[in-house]
């Protein structure tokens, strides 16, 4: 029998690679929430897709009450940070309500994608096990992402609701939309243009999308990663002023003007993870080194370019 899979958030870039990677595999039903109608594009065959606001409650009884799964992956939430409320709904009150949703039914695992913005200003590299005080996370997402981890870590020890939670870095691929860091630099470079950029010495950590998608799949059958939190990163930090300067030598093209574009408030010098629990109870190494992933995803950007 096919397991069935909920993937909440199922038409971003990481919904959309990780449909399909488990459509690809015989054994799996999936089936895909999305906020917003979604367009013939991001339909996707063979793949349930259903219209459902998780931040309010009856949509979700409504659309999901006569259906069953086995495993829950939460991608899901509200875009644009800047609009505090919805992200409040979407990023916090939406996992209460889905998670609750899911309390007395039967499922073997929720997967929920936190931010490795939970952290707030702790040093580097951030551990799973840090103590993060709650009232240094200065925006709306980052307190929204910790305020949800904390409920399923409460409903975990109260009801051993099967939560598994990873804090995610920067994930980047082929197909991620092109107002992130990555997508912006190849498009600039693949144009030849002068582009405006910070001074680029934040220092970050970038995920290739197929290592997080591998990652994801090892965690649906992994018993002992019930309860827990995950940094989920490449591990191999580097400095934004290093990534430009990797892209342009692959494409051959662009011209970064640094300086140009201020820090933001509160921006934090270095965001990176120890990837040591994750390597240790999941047996997994991230496989794309940063220019592995580069290249791949240079090349897709270049076949859409034309």
């Amino acid at each position: 029998m096919k397991k069935k899979i909920l993937i909440l958030g199922g038409t971003g870039f990481i919904g959309s690679a990780l449909i399909n990677f488990f459509k690809n595999k015989s054994t799996f039903d999936l089936t895909s929430v999305s906020s917003k109608k979604i367009t013939g594009k991001q339909k996707i065959k063979n793949v349930r897709h259903i219209i459902c606001d998780i931040s309010k409650k009856k949509d979700i009884k409504k659309k999901l009450k006569n259906l069953s799964f086995d495993y829950i992956i939460n991608l899901a939430g509200y875009v644009d940070h800047k609009h505090k409320i919805k992200t409040y709904n979407s990023h916090y009150r939406g996992v209460k309500n889905i998670s609750n949703f899911f309390l007395k039914k039967k499922i073997r695992k929720f997967i929920q994608f936190g931010s490795s913005l939970e952290y707030g200003k702790s040093i580097v590299p951030h551990k799973e096990n840090m103590i993060v005080n709650e009232n240094s996370l200065k925006s709306t997402y980052a307190k929204s992402k910790y305020l949800a981890t904390k409920h399923l870590i409460n409903i975990n020890k109260k009801y051993k609701f099967p939560v598994v939670i990873f804090r995610l870095y920067l994930a980047y691929g082929p197909g991620q939309a092109t107002n992130r860091v990555i997508p912006i630099v190849i498009n600039n470079c693949l144009k030849n243009l002068n582009f405006e950029v910070s001074s680029g010495q934040q220092v970050r950590d970038f995920i290739f999308i197929d290592d997080l998608v591998l990652a994801v799949y090892k965690s649906l059958n992994i018993k002992k990663n019930v309860g827990k939190i995950y940094n989920l990163g490449s591990g191999k930090p580097i400095r934004v002023k290093d990534l430009i300067d990797k892209i342009i030598l692959k494409i051959g093209n662009g011209k970064p003007i640094y300086g140009k574009i201020p820090f933001r408030k509160d921006e934090q010098k270095k965001i990176y993870p120890s990837i040591e629990k994750i390597k240790r109870d999941f047996k997994f190494s991230p496989k794309y080194s940063i220019e592995k992933g580069l290249e791949k995803t240079i090349k897709f950007y270049k076949k859409s370019f034309k």
